[in-house]
């Protein structure tokens, strides 16, 4: 999700200053995505430039609110409309780092694997903690947000399983293999020394 979408969508609930898009914006993240206040800024400078929102007149406390513009509800309706393709998203650093740790002398990549194993189950206990400790129990959009989290860590965690397992299959000996016959003729090789 861009910062950039994430604050059309705060304002088309109504006008807000930075403070506030910032608060509301981590706390319909569950508090797991924080912003740096001068993202919030960088991002409303952009949204102004390309029209998409405006700013209204200060409050008496020196507040800027600013608001939704159209152009802004077309952007934010396109941008809900339009499903993710994988080719938008990050590049996944865990499978670079194990790509790498493969032809980098020196690293034990099964050291590697487990304590990324250890550090994702650890960090999924904490989301599944947060998810059952909340005094919010009607707030769909937080546990929603929770819930893909811990999808996302299981999902890690059966990779890191796969990745382990074929680490293994790679790095074993291959076994001699048996001809059907192999076994009688040794048998027969055997007697044939013992009778002379």
């Amino acid at each position: 999700m861009s910062i950039r979408h994430g604050l059309l969508a705060l304002l088309e609930r109504g006008p807000m200053y930075g403070y506030q898009l910032r608060a509301t914006f981590e706390e319909s993240t569950g508090g797991t995505w924080p912003l740096n206040i001068g993202q919030v800024y960088t991002t409303l400078s952009r949204l102004e430039r390309d029209e998409l929102v405006r700013p209204l007149a200060e409050s008496g406390t020196g507040q800027l609110p600013y608001e939704i513009t159209d152009s802004g509800r077309a952007e934010l309706a396109m941008w809900f409309a339009t499903p993710l393709s994988h080719g938008d998203r990050p590049r996944d650093e865990l499978a670079i780092k194990l790509a790498l740790a493969l032809s980098t002398p020196g690293v034990d990549v099964s050291v590697v694997v487990q304590a990324q194993r250890a550090a994702t189950i650890r960090k999924m206990q904490e989301y599944t903690r947060l998810k059952y400790s909340t005094d919010r129990p009607a707030d769909l959009a937080w546990k929603l947000v929770v819930d893909a989290m811990v999808f996302q860590a299981e999902a890690e965690v059966r990779w890191l399983d796969h990745c382990e397992a074929s680490l293994l299959r790679h790095s074993s000996p291959p076994m001699p293999k048996k001809t059907p016959g192999s076994a009688h003729e040794a048998e027969n090789e055997a007697g044939r020394e013992a009778t002379r």
